[in-house]
């Protein structure tokens, strides 16, 4: 059994009260657009999963010509994204359908695509969305030590140059995920995971081969032995879906929390948090401008992170009207509440690696 750790906990019924005025205006708001938006919810459930697997038994169909098996490939990976997007992440939050069960096993078709959704989930539900932005519990920002995105971060001679180097890892995210993190976070008990639980059941274990073996399986080793495609042709149809993917993921997943905009709050040496969870949320994420018909329906609203953060349990295809509300309820209020476009959170996310590349905690007043 792990050491146990004292969690961070934060400042109780400091805005409770406000929370809960926003959480009543928000619940009217899904009630009113739940009938109309649930079919919605169902087709994307049978579209995206259909359309990754067609492009897969496309890729086989067109082995012979590599231009089509590449691209089929590069669909691959951009399907993958669309799924966790849209569908993965709203079953892990008990979203997508009514049933919980249902919601569990629909899960596994992320482990399918090559990531493990038991570890994940852990780090999504127990430590990203818990403690965002906060160092030492936020999964999400725990990568590598290559890395110094904490402004209070240890700091190390190679981080001055973390701004030049680190963006040429990008293409690799999904390639460490599936294939590095995952393990380490199942065998290595000092990684964050193992601050919030005590074991990881057997049979975890056995999934955690069983598919990450399936997924080799039918994306390099099946097309080679069967279909006549060549260990480079497979290999490097291999890197294209998953550099796709990573590239996809990360216009996500860096817009939201890790820039110069954001707070990265501490606890004190009892664990306690500066702030209310509710504050704290806000003070941390942000929303991204660009807003259409694409993102709404194939990017899974992630342009709309507060209105998750602030209520998971709600699905993504309420978030244009529940961001209204809150943007409406913030200005009311006096509460943060931040929008960029794109661009100037991707560029803020580059500040902040410059910002940190040095030692100074630009974050204090220096006199």
């Amino acid at each position: 059994m792990t050491e146990r750790v004292t969690k961070p906990s934060f400042i109780k019924n400091a805005d409770a009260e406000l929370f809960q005025q926003l959480r009543k205006e928000v619940n009217i708001t899904v009630s009113r657009l739940e009938e109309k938006r649930r079919p919605g919810i169902i087709v994307k459930a049978i579209l995206f999963p259909a359309l990754y697997i067609l492009s897969y038994i496309a890729a086989l169909y067109w082995a012979s010509n590599t231009s089509i098996y590449y691209f089929c490939f590069f669909s691959m990976g951009f399907l993958l994204v669309l799924n966790f997007l849209n569908l993965i992440h709203e079953a892990v939050h008990n979203t997508l359908f009514s049933n919980k069960h249902i919601n569990n096993w629909y899960v596994h078709f992320f482990d399918l695509m090559g990531a493990n959704s038991y570890i994940w989930k852990i780090r999504h539900i127990r430590l990203h969305h818990n403690y965002p932005n906060v160092m030492g519990w936020d999964s999400d920002f725990e990568q590598s030590p290559l890395a110094r995105v904490f402004p209070h971060a240890p700091f190390s001679k190679m981080h001055k140059y973390q701004h030049i180097y680190l963006p040429l890892f990008y293409p690799l995210y999904l390639i460490n995920w599936l294939l590095v993190r995952d393990f380490k976070d199942f065998f290595n008990k000092r990684k964050l995971v193992w601050k919030v639980i005590d074991h990881i059941p057997t049979i975890e274990y056995i999934k955690l081969f069983i598919f990450k073996i399936a997924f080799i399986l039918y994306t390099v080793l099946l097309p080679v032995l069967f279909f006549n495609v060549s260990w480079g042709q497979a290999i490097i149809a291999f890197l294209i879906m998953l550099f796709t993917a990573s590239i996809v993921s990360l216009l996500v997943l860096l817009s939201p929390h890790a820039s110069t905009e954001s707070e990265y709050p501490m606890p004190d040496e009892n664990g306690q948090m500066p702030m209310a969870w509710f504050r704290h949320q806000l003070s941390c994420t942000n929303d991204v401008s660009e807003d259409n018909w694409f993102i709404r329906f194939f990017m899974g609203c992630f342009n709309y992170h507060i209105a998750h953060h602030l209520f998971p349990a709600v699905n993504h295809v309420f978030y244009p009207e529940v961001t209204q509300v809150i943007r409406e309820f913030a200005a009311k209020n006096n509460l943060p509440y931040r929008q960029f476009p794109l661009v100037k959170s991707l560029r803020n996310h580059y500040k902040l690696l410059r910002t940190n590349a040095f030692h100074e905690n630009i974050f204090e007043e220096t006199m």
